[in-house]
């Protein structure tokens, strides 16, 4: 991609723009020398856009809330990593994509089939920073359209990926999608990070809030709650101490710490 991707019309505060806030968050750790993450594609991402990003520095004001951006992306890349070694002909699904470099971190071997689903903005977006190869591809649409599933091989073991997609779907939308993917693969696991309820109540754009993952088997016989943790609780990996400090005095404030939360499933 010689030509840079112009987002310079991207609206402060939008949709698009905290896509954009996430993408330069994980770029700025990388470029730090201070990683957790790793994320290299992200910062060659950045370096292919045109956007006010030194206006998005100053807002964003980056010494600590990187690391809980890359910790939860780091622990999803991890689950993620471990069932592609299981599993080395699955079939990913990454729902809610956004502008997230995960099938470049972690990479999957041939035999792998990955797709990064989102609505047909989100895809525009995604077409002008990377690039399709064997193996991964981008499919445009919602993921609560039912259309998309049909696309996707069948009778091949499934992971899922809704990293910062599910609390704003409702409780109804969840339950659909959820019943839709465990109909159509015989196995597989879903990973997604939930917010408690009492944090969506706060919200004007979240809808759903989980309590701790238990009420999905209740929804969904066929899943089955298998890990269950924080980005906090990985404090110890962050390599600058006052910001390790921080996040290990949030991870034990209880429910501040449990704001956010990584849930793995199997079905």
């Amino acid at each position: 991609m010689a030509e840079k991707a112009d987002f310079s019309g991207v609206a402060w505060g939008s949709v698009e723009w905290t896509m954009l806030c996430t993408l330069y968050l994980r770029a700025y750790e990388y470029r730090s020398g201070h990683t957790v993450l790793g994320d290299r594609a992200a910062a060659e991402a950045v370096d292919r856009i045109t956007y006010d990003f030194p206006r998005m520095k100053r807002w964003l004001r980056p010494k600590g809330n990187q690391f809980l951006v890359a910790l939860r992306a780091r622990r999803f890349d991890i689950w993620a990593a471990d069932f592609i070694k299981r599993h080395p002909d699955a079939v990913v699904l990454h729902l809610g994509c956004g502008l997230d470099s995960r099938v470049f971190r972690v990479d999957p071997p041939d035999g792998v089939d990955w797709f990064d689903v989102d609505t047909p903005d989100v895809i525009a977006m995604r077409r002008k920073i990377f690039d399709e190869r064997d193996g991964y591809r981008m499919i445009g649409s919602s993921v609560t359209e039912p259309g998309w599933l049909a696309e996707i091989p069948e009778g091949r073991a499934a992971l899922v990926v809704a990293e910062g997609l599910l609390p704003y779907l409702t409780a109804a939308e969840v339950r659909t999608l959820l019943d839709r993917i465990t109909t159509r693969f015989g196995v597989g696991e879903l990973m997604f990070d939930g917010l408690p309820r009492w944090v969506v109540r706060m919200s004007k754009i979240q809808h759903w809030g989980v309590r701790d993952g238990h009420e999905i088997e209740r929804w969904n016989p066929r899943m089955r709650l298998a890990e269950r943790t924080t980005p906090m609780a990985d404090y110890a990996r962050i390599p600058l101490r006052p910001q390790r400090w921080e996040f290990r005095m949030f991870n034990a404030m209880g429910p501040m710490g449990r704001s956010s939360q990584s849930f793995r499933f199997t079905f």
